[in-house]
């Protein structure tokens, strides 16, 4: 059998037949998941208080004064809580003891009124409590999604070319969305825990034996609820690939940009059953987790039911045999209820509060290092670029084995348009994203005005630069803001109106309904709709608009008509005259606005020159596809018609 690199030449016929086709699919962090699946109890229970901590933490950073008022809430209905089981064990005492009737209700009034009025200050806590809780978990959720959103944008670029990114962003994501319920799942937690504590101290008092055991019934349903959080953890992160790939095919069936090929193309059945297949596949770890999560579940439930019964027939034993009052064990009856709600609460509140917290981990693994991808570039602040120099850069796509960019070398100037000209794949526009500091090399460097730009401050990098993409943004704003893209110019529209000149937009604008003022975006009420060149138009003079040391254009006329394209490139010369430009295209007529053109192959630089040189030097690539574009012969003529055909 050939090897990959000897298959990549073969022509598909020749392509081995019995190897099975890449599927969509998410392949773990391996590592993380054994460790999650050697979580013990006794891991959850030191893991507990770090995670209410950073609940605390959390809600710290959004509203200090409203966690504060919450702990403080939390701190007094726990004591009130403690203070109404205490009067209740008094007032039973007191109610069953000897002595007349008015006597043991008179001992029993101020127990009475000591339950009465806790029992109404907790409801009002209780109340309070759920507001601040209410109040505080969307914004806790929204300050974490903000929190991945800039982390998001202080990632290299690269990190989408590099396998796993995605997945990661998906986890933090995820641990954003669970952020929401951390808050309330930390107060159950701290409520459940000092509804312990005051029922303990008071079953303490009553019989030290009945604490213990009611603790070591409480395990098994503890173990059980650990190991169900961990499943389920483990069952989410195993199909969150199946998860992204569903939502994406929600997203291609969906949209506008693709509901003319989903038609036309018969893709609406493919896609649909492709959602099925891989509905079907999530199904099948979602069933299983769900069947052994529960199966475990039940088997907690039912040893800790059969250790509370323990607990029933020793509290019986004593009170029969005498080793425990009568009033003591109606006492006990109440704090036995106490304590294992408690119990309950703390396993049920803990399991949940635990399993968000491995969301959690996720979300601030990806804040502390963006999937590895984050920005570390020097601190040093560049001036407006007078000349980009490329020097024996190389750069790989960590997708590829094949290095797209190989030692190249090549500058640029203020006031000069350098056009990148290829055939498909030979690095144009990794090299325009390199010289706009896009990209770091692999080796070698680019320097802005003798800088490295491994140096500079990004975001103050890319202040000086202005790009218009192959695919460039259609953002559902107004047509002025995307033009400005959120930077004023002193003299307001004015410069817009100049860059929309320029660039053939204000043809465009002229035409809306309320001119700059146009919402662009059909899906939303009032939002008006551009064709593929009208964009292309915007995007231009968005370019123009930004006061820039460097131009990038990548394909900037692709979608235009002639008349517009013809207008673009008489308006680029008066544009480079302050501007390093940079062109890439494969329209070889274009280019002859260039002052210098480099033509590349496979990631090298194999010709420079004028338009008037690289014409000339047959032989050479650029002639060979300059050639090419203006070679008709091989195209079949014009079919003939016979003479009368139409009568």
């Amino acid at each position: 059998m050939s090897t990959a690199t000897d298959q990549s030449t073969e022509h598909p016929s020749d392509q081995p037949t019995d190897l099975a086709d890449e599927e969509l699919q998410w392949h773990g962090d391996q590592r993380r998941i054994e460790v999650i699946e050697a979580i013990s109890v006794s891991a959850m229970a030191r893991r507990l208080p770090q995670l209410v901590v950073r609940a605390v933490k959390l809600g710290w950073q959004v509203d200090r004064l409203a966690v504060a008022a919450l702990l403080g809430c939390l701190l007094l209905s726990a004591a009130l809580g403690a203070a109404g089981l205490y009067a209740t064990t008094g007032t039973i005492a007191a109610v069953f003891g000897p002595g007349r009737v008015a006597d043991r209700l008179a001992h029993a009034a101020p127990s009475i009124a000591v339950i009465a009025t806790a029992a109404a200050l907790r409801a009002v806590l209780g109340i309070a409590i759920r507001a601040s809780t209410v109040y505080l978990s969307p914004r806790i959720s929204r300050e974490a999604s903000a929190a991945v959103l800039r982390a998001t944008v202080a990632t290299e670029l690269t990190a989408y070319d590099r396998a796993g990114y995605a997945d990661e962003l998906e986890a933090a994501d995820r641990g954003a969305e669970a952020a929401v319920d951390v808050i309330g799942e930390a107060q159950n937690l701290v409520s459940s825990v000092g509804s312990l504590v005051g029922a303990a101290g008071v079953l303490t008092v009553l019989h030290p034996l009945l604490l213990p055991l009611l603790v070591l019934a409480a395990l098994p349903q503890g173990f059980a609820s650990v190991y169900a959080a961990r499943v389920q953890f483990l069952a989410n992160k195993a199909t969150s690939g199946d998860r992204r790939i569903l939502l994406n095919l929600r997203w291609y069936i969906h949209q506008k940009s693709h509901a003319d090929q989903v038609r036309s193309d018969t893709m609406g059945t493919f896609l649909l059953d492709k959602y099925e297949l891989i509905g079907r596949r999530l199904d099948v770890t979602t069933r299983r987790a769900a069947r052994e999560g529960a199966r475990v579940s039940v088997l907690g439930a039912a040893a800790s039911g059969l250790g509370t019964a323990v607990v029933w027939l020793v509290m019986l034993y004593l009170v029969s045999t005498g080793r425990m009052s009568l009033p003591r064990g109606g006492a006990a009856v109440v704090a036995l209820g106490a304590v294992g709600s408690a119990l309950r609460g703390i396993v049920g509140y803990g399991a949940d509060l635990f399993r968000t917290g491995m969301y959690l981990d996720d979300w601030s693994a990806f804040l502390d290092k963006a999937g590895g991808h984050a920005l570390h570039r020097g601190p040093a602040l560049p001036e407006r670029p007078t000349r980009i120099e490329l020097k024996d850069v190389s750069y790989g796509y960590p997708s590829s084995e094949r290095a797209a960019l190989d030692a190249v070398s090549l500058h640029v100037e203020t006031g000069e348009i350098l056009a990148l000209v290829g055939e498909n794949g030979s690095g144009k526009t990794t090299i325009a994203k390199a010289i706009a500091g896009l990209y770091l090399p692999d080796d070698g460097a680019v320097l802005w005005d003798g800088r490295d730009t491994r140096e500079l401050d990004p975001h103050a990098l890319w202040q000086h630069v202005a790009v218009v993409p192959q695919n460039y943004a259609r953002w559902p704003l107004t047509a002025r803001e995307n033009i400005t893209l959120g930077r004023a110019a002193p003299d307001g529209d004015e410069a817009v109106v100049r860059a929309a000149a320029a660039s053939g937009a204000d043809e465009v604008v002229a035409k809306l309904r309320r001119g700059l003022g146009t919402l662009l975006a059909v899906e939303w009420m009032g939002g008006e709709e551009l064709s593929g060149g009208q964009w292309q138009r915007i995007a231009i003079a968005r370019a123009f608009y930004r006061d820039s040391g460097l131009l990038v254009l990548d394909e900037p006329t692709a979608a235009l008509d002639p008349r517009a394209e013809h207008k673009i490139f008489a308006n680029l010369r008066e544009v480079a005259r302050d501007r390093a430009v940079v062109l890439v295209t494969h329209r070889l007529t274009n280019v002859a606005v260039a002052d210098r053109i480099v033509v590349l192959e496979d990631g090298r630089v194999i010709q420079q020159g004028s338009f008037d040189e690289l014409v000339a030097q047959r032989g050479g690539k650029f002639r060979e596809l300059w050639d090419l574009q203006h070679d008709r012969s091989g195209v079949p003529a014009q079919r003939e018609t016979r003479a009368g055909q139409l009568n």
